[in-house]
């Protein structure tokens, strides 16, 4: 394994935790404001006052009795997405893509009866899955339909793209492509391979898995090179517009790409995780300097766009 000097990180604005969180973090992230991306339900409440487009929501459970009515609940639903308001790290989102009856099919084919998956639930409103272990409320989702230009580079799951965005300036890209391994999850920790994105025009750069580069998607075969990401300048958009809703000047937003209601945010989070880095194969630190030193403080979300997308295009 090849070991990088922390002096050549640096000259290259790689972006550490203990900078992320001391530099950005907490300068720019008012705590009380928190909630409004920590829990999803708040995040989905806000986006739809807002005009910013949401996955729709099957249900919310917040309590063991309200399963008795689970049944009810998912009656006639074949395609849906389990997952804790307060997780974090993609931990207790169960996708299930299929139905057969009684029986509930995940994206790897595994089955799943309503009592599993009732005991799912009640693990993720014990805390099991959330933030500091604290007891939660799980949402069922309507599952994503994605765009078929995805389709050579994912297996089964929903693939999502994450935007870091900084004072509302989209700022770094990438797409994370579901795998088997990663359970049809589009998390990087479990598996799912990162693509970091051009900020101009959504062109592929570089993929990684577990922080390694490949070329090739791991279960299809295909090649990034030339995958294209429609719609690009919407996606940047509705991320830049999560600045308005928030007042958060540093997260992450993760954006989902529907066949045919087009870009909606998946969640935001106040914490994002550093593997964009390794995908775009650059560092973060020296854009987001570069915003710091903008004179401009009220442009429009649109205008943030167009400066980032002058600023920080590869190609």
């Amino acid at each position: 394994m090849k070991i990088v000097s922390p002096w050549k990180l640096e000259r290259e604005g790689v972006l550490g935790m203990n900078g992320r969180n001391a530099d950005y973090v907490l300068k720019y992230n008012r705590r009380k404001f928190y909630p409004r991306v920590d829990d999803k339900l708040i995040t989905k409440r806000l986006a739809l006052q807002g005009g910013i487009p949401v996955p729709e929501l099957i249900a919310s459970v917040r309590f063991n009795h309200q399963l008795r009515d689970l049944k009810r609940v998912l009656d006639g639903e074949s395609e849906f997405v389990i997952k804790p308001s307060q997780g974090c790290a993609g931990q207790g989102i169960l996708v299930i893509t299929q139905r057969e009856g009684d029986l509930f099919i995940k994206p790897n084919g595994a089955t799943l009866t309503l009592e599993q998956i009732k005991r799912h639930i009640s693990d993720i409103l014990s805390g099991l899955h959330s933030l500091g272990g604290q007891p939660d409320r799980a949402m069922i989702e309507k599952l994503i339909h994605f765009t078929d230009a995805f389709e050579p580079y994912t297996y089964q799951g929903v693939p999502d793209i994450r935007v870091i965005m900084f004072l509302g300036y989209p700022v770094m890209a990438m797409t994370r492509l579901s795998t088997s391994m990663s359970d049809g999850k589009a998390n990087l920790h479990q598996g799912a391979v990162g693509v970091g994105l051009d900020i101009g025009n959504g062109r592929p750069l570089r993929a990684v898995q577990f922080d390694r580069p490949i070329l090739k998607h791991p279960d299809t075969g295909n090649s990034f090179e030339k995958m294209s990401i429609e719609r690009w300048d919407d996606i940047l958009l509705i991320a830049s517009r999560c600045y308005e809703l928030t007042e958060l000047g540093y997260m992450g937003a993760d954006v989902v790409l529907d066949r045919e209601k087009g870009p909606m945010i998946l969640e935001l989070n106040a914490r994002p995780g550093l593997a964009i880095q390794a995908a775009n194969g650059t560092g973060l630190k020296n854009r987001l300097e570069q915003i710091k030193k903008l004179s401009e403080s009220r442009a429009t979300p649109e205008q943030r766009v167009k400066i980032a997308q002058e600023l920080f295009a590869v190609a």
